[in-house]
């Protein structure tokens, strides 16, 4: 299978700028933007952009016409329009979909008990599959942001105020990834489009856990972090009760939980990894630490 011709969908975001800037810099595809006729957003001016009206089939089609593969970057309150994204692309003669996914490993059903609010991704790969013999797809799995995980304290370790939120007490280790790695790991994925097709492609920058980060962290520093204990099943029932009454920030700690609890979610390894079926080059722990503590992301 040959993909000359890559559209991107939400490019802007978390993530979405490193994987832009992974297939400018180390690929070979013509690239292209896909954005909302009514976004202001902007993009280099080497980007060629389309905009598009997300609620018009029609208009995404024409926006799919000569694209050969689509990287989704929805956001997660917009996973369930990849349904209309799908068909628009099928109808166009788009060969490859990579849907929003980009972290937990949504292919282990003890994912979505732990975290129901998962479903709609799951949906979108049911969905994906009933529609194999017109469009192919290949699913990446990350763990959280490493170089963000830090840069912005998700992963319990905050080097602003000098603090950690231990889960379970920080032993369980998980698989996480740069945004760069990320990147260059969805350009790898489309350069080899038949060994990728219709997969679940696990890979990871490091595997860690939040005791080694907060180790690493006070090394790092210099200084001394004041620890909090959290336990990952009250954390789980704080999450569902905020979804409840309908904050939905409730989201954060339910993957957190999930991902450095003592359920184990989070790593990644059993399932084997593809870093060096795709050529990945390791990562500089402790320059990536260094880089998020710093708020900044690795390789910038």
């Amino acid at each position: 299978m040959s993909i000359k011709n890559v559209i991107i969908i939400g490019a802007g975001g978390n993530l979405g700028p490193s994987i832009l800037d992974a297939f400018l810099t180390s690929s070979s595809f013509n690239v292209t933007v896909l954005s909302r006729e009514e976004s202001t957003k902007t993009f280099p001016d080497n980007v060629k952009v389309v905009r598009a009206n997300f609620d018009s089939f029609d208009s995404l089609k024409s926006a799919f016409q000569g694209q050969d593969a689509i990287v989704s970057l929805v956001a997660s309150e917009a996973l369930a329009a990849q349904i209309k994204l799908i068909d628009a692309a099928i109808a166009a003669g788009v060969k490859r979909y990579i849907p929003s996914e980009f972290g937990s490993n949504t292919a282990d059903p003890r994912t979505l008990e732990a975290v129901p609010l998962f479903k709609g991704k799951i949906d979108i790969q049911e969905y994906l599959k009933s529609k194999e013999s017109e469009i192919s797809r290949t699913t990446i799995v990350t763990g959280p942001f490493f170089d963000w995980g830090l840069k912005v304290g998700f992963l319990g370790i905050n080097a602003q105020t000098k603090t950690a939120a231990l889960i379970d007490q920080g032993t369980t280790p998980f698989s996480t990834s740069n945004l760069r790695q990320i990147g260059l790991a969805t350009v790898k994925v489309l350069e080899q489009a038949e060994e990728t097709k219709n997969q679940y492609v696990y890979v990871s920058s490091f595997e860690t856990s939040q005791k080694e980060l907060l180790e690493k962290a006070e090394k790092i520093t210099g200084e001394k972090y004041k620890v909090e204990h959290l336990d990952s099943t009250e954390l789980r029932a704080e999450g569902l009760n905020k979804i409840k009454a309908g904050d939905f920030s409730g989201f954060v700690p339910l993957i957190q939980a999930a991902v450095s609890g003592k359920a184990g979610l989070g790593d990644h390894r059993p399932c084997g990894l593809w870093n060096e079926r795709l050529g990945l080059q390791k990562e500089d722990f402790d320059g990536s630490i260094k880089a998020g503590l710093s708020g900044k992301l690795y390789g910038q």
